[in-house]
């Protein structure tokens, strides 16, 4: 039986760029023949020191405990057939680990869902950012025996360094991920929903300018929820922003009759996977998404959603949505249609497989 070690940054469940990326296939993967083992290098514990400002010492323990963990998994690289790294193996500009991995018999694939080669650091993080070495990424791919982009944008990227590049999108359970009825009667306020992280809360502040022309329309007629910060607040638009919980995730979720991601047109943007607005559509919620990357693939303007550029369209389209509750109905279901065909884990499971099938030289079922 094949064996494939995956190696990543968080504990299961916590990092959406892992839950959607590999870890939703790992069960496919052992139905199909294939053993695994998981090694990641932040735990529970070191998760809240990481993630927040200070603690340099604890910080630097977690960098120690982090590099023997690796250490650990080279020197048991000849046990596996392929090893995965999701982004990066290691949380510096190093790519010794990696390069390990490419010498061992083991094949080497590398995953990634962002414009990675682009210098981001967190906030808490940012006295670290010269630890960073963003060119990195082009070196690991140009070692790579297999590279999985999340979108054409990264695969261009990709294939500078390495012609032994496939595109597999960011992928819901749509099994897990299905609409709840939330009771509602016809008078009841509209909820629009943001969904992130403490990272990107950023990108949820590029909505405030129509959010809130959109309460000086609406008034109390709409809510205004945002989940992933619970340290997030806007007296202004009455928003206490709550954390993200994982068992708590598609319960709050289905409570949005709009879901919206504003993200800004650059480099870093260009590269996402359009996941929360895939979350939202997957839920059958309404939703509106800036035109960049490939939200432009992934929605059909008025047909499975909307685009929306300037303050005025969010405005004039989000409008549409509190107005308009059979448009909501019409768009979520052709939305969840969309993820079902192109995006849910069922429809890319063959592609995933194949993959690794023919990497190892493994005939097909």
């Amino acid at each position: 039986m094949p064996r494939i070690l995956f190696v990543a940054s968080h504990r299961p469940d916590r990092s959406p760029a892992q839950r959607f990326r590999f870890e939703q296939y790992l069960g496919f993967l052992r139905e199909n023949g294939y053993d695994y083992q998981f090694s990641y290098l932040i735990t529970e514990k070191d998760d809240r020191v990481f993630y927040s400002p200070g603690n340099l010492i604890s910080k630097l323990s977690i960098f120690a405990k982090s590099y023997m963990r690796r250490l650990k998994d080279v020197m048991q690289a000849r046990e596996y057939d392929i090893i995965f790294v999701q982004r990066e193996a290691f949380m510096t500009g190093s790519y010794f680990f990696e390069k390990m991995f490419s010498r061992s018999k083991a094949k080497l694939v590398f995953d990634f869902d962002d414009a990675i080669w682009n210098h981001d650091v967190s906030e808490a993080n940012k006295k670290f950012g010269w630890l960073k070495n963003p060119a990195k990424t082009g070196k690991i791919i140009g070692i790579s025996d297999l590279v999985i982009a999340g979108n054409q944008y990264l695969a261009d990227y990709a294939n500078r360094f390495n012609n032994r590049v496939i595109i597999i999108p960011t992928t819901i359970d749509t099994d897990e991920y299905t609409p709840m009825p939330v009771k509602r009667e016809e008078d009841e306020r509209v909820v629009i929903g943001w969904s992130g992280s403490i990272t990107t809360i950023r990108h949820f502040e590029l909505a405030v300018p129509f959010l809130r022309e959109i309460r000086k329309k609406y008034g109390d007629r709409v809510t205004i929820k945002v989940i992933g910060d619970g340290s997030y607040k806007n007296d202004e638009l009455g928003i206490k922003g709550l954390p993200w919980k994982k068992e708590d995730e598609l319960k709050e979720l289905c409570t949005f009759d709009i879901g919206i991601m504003p993200i800004p047109d650059d480099d870093w943007s260009k590269g996402k996977c359009g996941l929360k607005g895939l979350q939202y559509m997957a839920l059958e919620i309404a939703t509106v998404m800036s035109p960049v990357g490939v939200n432009s693939t992934i929605i059909n303007d008025g047909v499975n959603g909307f685009l929306a550029s300037e303050t005025s369209e969010w405005v004039d389209k989000v409008s549409r949505l509190i107005d308009d509750h059979q448009l909501r109905k019409r768009l979520g279901k052709e939305a969840r249609q969309t993820v079902i065909s192109h995006y849910s884990v069922k429809s890319q499971q063959a592609t995933y497989l194949k993959a690794f099938n023919q990497l190892l030289n493994i005939k097909s079922q």
